[in-house]
């Protein structure tokens, strides 16, 4: 299994040293958030996406995407009832595609839950043909630089749209372009009350990418979850994609957090190979 984590859980740490400090650690990837990057992905160059690159890899490290594409950002939104805003938002994400591309990674995951939500003036049946043309848009730019675009489902604790893996699932249906795909989120997959296990397996083989979790905010292992049945619905489905550590709750620190979510994970991997 290839385990990577999320690098907003570092904080204000140069990005090598992110990089060498998770490498050590036995990660295998690293997932970036935008916001950690720059205010806006146009505001990086060519040049300093290179830069940004070599000091990932130099450490060993892939890069294996880009996610929370929206946060901390104004005046994007999938669903806003107007136009312009509209267009706005789709361009930025074709100019995330790029980004993606040129840092070396291989996905990316819109989440933003607030910057899709459906707002009054918008029906959801006209929000799920916009987000259709949208989201078709990105397919055919991610095909043509090398990425794979995922839609995250979330909870309705969250957002209005796109609520559970199923909803997910039609959206990428509907859309019907083989690099528009959908993740899973561990916690995300927890308020709905049907076994986490068969909300992975309903949805194979249109995920490719898979967040682990607790419902508590923090890494696996660090709460009540058993990711060891999560675990082996993957291997069962012989998941080879990404597993990313991504965390809400960083007060245990980066680093204990870092830590013991990964030696909890290569535990409950080594049980499977044993098995």
């Amino acid at each position: 299994m290839k385990f990577s984590i999320c690098n907003e859980l570092f904080k204000s740490w140069p990005i090598e040293r992110i990089a060498y400090f998770v490498a050590e650690l036995g990660y295998e990837g690293l997932e970036l958030a935008p916001f950690t990057l720059c205010d806006l992905v146009t505001d990086l160059s060519l040049g300093d996406r290179h830069r940004i690159r070599r000091s990932i890899e130099g450490a060993g490290l892939k890069i294996v995407g880009l996610h929370w594409l929206l946060a901390e950002t104004v005046g994007f939104n999938l669903n806003d009832a107007d136009p312009a805003i509209r267009q706005r938002t789709t361009d930025y994400l074709l100019a995330l595609i790029d980004c993606c591309a040129d840092l070396g990674g291989r996905l990316i995951i819109l989440r933003s839950p607030q910057q899709r939500n459906v707002p009054d003036g918008l029906t959801k049946k006209e929000a799920w043909s916009s987000a259709v043309e949208i989201l078709n848009q990105c397919g055919i730019h991610s095909l043509e630089r090398g990425v794979v675009f995922c839609i995250e489902p979330l909870s309705h604790h969250e957002t209005n749209f796109l609520v559970d893996v199923s909803d997910a699932a039609n959206l990428v249906q509907a859309v019907d372009h083989p690099n528009l795909r959908m993740m899973v989120d561990t916690k995300a997959m927890s308020c709905t009350p049907s076994p986490i296990p068969d909300q992975i397996r309903s949805v194979s083989p249109l995920f490719h990418h898979v967040h682990l979790n607790d419902p508590n905010l923090r890494g696996p292992g660090m709460g009540d979850m058993d990711f060891g049945p999560i675990l082996q619905v993957l291997s069962d489905l012989n998941y080879e994609a990404w597993l990313s550590v991504e965390v809400f709750d960083f007060a245990p620190g980066a680093e204990t957090t870092a830590r013991e979510s990964l030696t909890y994970l290569k535990g409950l991997e080594k049980l499977l190979l044993s098995q």
